[in-house]
């Protein structure tokens, strides 16, 4: 846990002397809609808001038609067995073992199928891995059990944990009350209420948000401070493991502003389960504008911003 948490002047202090920009719980920017968010009951995909995530979420559905043909074929083929025969229809069986025609058939077609879905999947790989030119760089060390941020190139670092009653929350003052951790009850509403968040957003809101402007390459560089961990947004189609010792990296290009949830995708010990990650994708002027206002605060909570709403 930060130490900002348990001590919030002290590490206020420290922070504004070791570190050039950290981000308190609130990030100032408000009016965003939750795009990628799982909801109760849900089937199927988040919505793909990156070009990665369209590109996956085709194949997934050009696979799955593959694969009901197949499927088909295959039954098919077997009903044709069982009706035409079997001891009543076909007392006297025939006793030839070889069929050269029927053998190419069945060994070309698997071999055609194979050679459409490496046409078609391969290329979005390819595109998965191959990082192109940064416009925003990221590091993401995971820890147990919260992510931190840096941003290598502005200066500024964060840690982001869990939101829940026993979040400090600088807007609160500091006669708020103080829940019981991983609790959902009425002060964790009262938390999630001030960072902007709403009650069904309880295990998936972390008190920092990771900044992104629209339309501009993301790059990420994921490692880890003790174990393996998982970062993973569904609905920008990324994820990674977080490694100790190694660096790796993943991209991504945000089409649509609002606010993306993640979660951890490796078993890292007891709390796992609240390791959220919520990324906010905003236009480059509110972008722009939350990095000066982020290095000017240092240590303090900047002015809140409210994103344009269409009508």
């Amino acid at each position: 846990m930060r130490f900002s948490r348990i001590l919030p002047a002290i590490g206020a202090g420290l922070t504004s002397i070791t570190a050039a920009g950290a981000a308190l719980a609130e990030d100032g920017i408000t009016g965003l809609e939750a795009v990628g968010k799982p909801h109760l009951e849900g089937v199927g995909f988040q919505p793909a808001s990156s070009e990665l995530a369209r590109d996956q979420q085709w194949l997934d559905g050009m696979l799955m038609y593959i694969c009901f043909g197949v499927t088909i074929l295959v039954m098919a083929l077997l009903l044709i067995v069982i009706l035409r025969f079997n001891r009543r229809a076909n007392p006297t069986p025939a006793r030839f073992t070889h069929n050269t025609p029927l053998e190419i058939i069945w060994t070309l077609i698997p071999i055609l199928t194979l050679v459409v879905l490496a046409a078609f999947a391969l290329p979005i790989l390819f595109k998965q891995v191959e990082t192109p030119t940064a416009d925003v760089t990221i590091k993401v060390t995971g820890n147990q059990w919260y992510w931190s941020y840096d941003y290598p190139d502005l200066g500024i670092s964060f840690d982001a944990l869990r939101v829940d009653g026993s979040t400090k929350v600088a807007s609160l003052g500091d006669s708020q009350p103080m829940g019981t951790p991983e609790i959902h009850d009425e002060i964790a509403d009262m938390k999630l209420k001030a960072l902007g968040y709403t009650p069904d957003e309880f295990l998936l809101a972390a008190d920092n948000a990771v900044v992104v402007p629209v339309n501009k390459n993301v790059v990420v560089q994921v490692t880890a401070s003790d174990v393996i961990h998982g970062w993973f947004v569904p609905a920008l189609a990324v994820q990674h493991s977080a490694v100790p010792g190694r660096i790796g990296e993943l991209w991504f290009n945000v089409e649509k502003e609002g606010i993306y949830f993640g979660q951890c995708t490796t078993l890292c010990g007891k709390d796992h389960a609240y390791m959220p990650i919520v990324v906010k994708a905003v236009s480059q002027k509110v972008y722009d504008d939350w990095v000066a206002r982020t290095k000017q605060a240092a240590n303090g909570t900047s002015a809140p911003v409210q994103v344009a709403q269409s009508n």
